[in-house]
């Protein structure tokens, strides 16, 4: 398992390319609904802040990596959706 400083930094660069990648669209893309970028862009925030808050703490009882994987996974198929819904927009 990575470091939880290592985590957390990688979880910010790809929210972070996450919302250039809307910024971008809604800049050069005059059809986008700017409401549905304002939605997807405060998604993307709470996503990221919701995930760093939990790899500083992690659910007791639970072992370490079950736990981080889990999170792992789980953050991974949020990105998922959150790149659907970016193809979505044009």
């Amino acid at each position: 398992m990575a470091s939880k400083k290592t985590l957390k930094h990688n979880i910010e660069i790809i929210c972070s390319e996450l919302l250039a990648e809307c910024i971008a669209i809604s800049l050069y893309d005059s059809e986008v609904k700017k409401d549905n970028v304002e939605a997807l862009l405060h998604s993307i925030i709470k996503i990221e802040s919701n995930y760093i808050a939990r790899i500083s703490h992690p659910e007791p009882g639970m072992k370490p990596k079950l736990y981080y994987k889990d999170l792992i996974d789980n953050f991974s198929r949020d990105v998922n959706e959150i790149v659907d819904h970016i193809n979505n927009l044009h």
